[in-house]
Order: C-alpha cells, then sequence, then structure tokens
C-alpha cells in the first residue's frame, strides 16, 4: 500500500478512506507489547480517528466516526471486551 488507506463504500460505519497516513502523528498506549503487536492510534479533521496494526504500518488504515470511537473507548473503560483476554493478559486464539 502508498500510504493511502482505501475507500469503503459504507460511510456510516468504520471505513477505510483516502487519508495520507504517512503525514499522521501516530500514537500507542504506553501499556503496549514491548515486540510490537499494538494498535496505533491518530487524530483525523472532524474528529475522526485513524487506527492500524503497528506491525504492518503500511497497511490497511481503519477510520472511525468520532460518535465510533466514543463507544468503543467507553465499552473498554466499561469491561465490555474483558472476555476477549485471559487471566494472563494475553488474548485468546
Amino acid at each position: 500500500m502508498d500510504g493511502l488507506a482505501r475507500r469503503s463504500p459504507e460511510p456510516s460505519e468504520s471505513s477505510e478512506s483516502s487519508v495520507d497516513t504517512a503525514s499522521l502523528r501516530w500514537r500507542k498506549s504506553q501499556r503496549s507489547n514491548p515486540n510490537g503487536a499494538c494498535v496505533e492510534l491518530a487524530p483525523l479533521p472532524g474528529g475522526r480517528v485513524a487506527m492500524r496494526n503497528s506491525r504492518h504500518p503500511d497497511g490497511a488504515v481503519l477510520i472511525h466516526s468520532p460518535a465510533e470511537f466514543l463507544a468503543f473507548l467507553r465499552g473498554a473503560k466499561d469491561g465490555e471486551f474483558d472476555d476477549l483476554i485471559d487471566s494472563g493478559g494475553r488474548g485468546q486464539h
């Protein structure tokens, strides 16, 4: 991929969009795995948020609307995704 995310036909859902990802200010949690297996986020105009896999910086980038990202953050803070990790802190496969 050339640093541009692809366009999704569903603009009302989390999508991939035409964004120059090379110029974005990517960041990840301080709690991220030291081996680089992380999710990175970058703010976009209009309150949107770009999300990518840190191991594949030239790969697909998901673009979330402000409402979508807020719903995700609130769900994470409320523990809605806690069942996706085991007691050792690693994801279940």
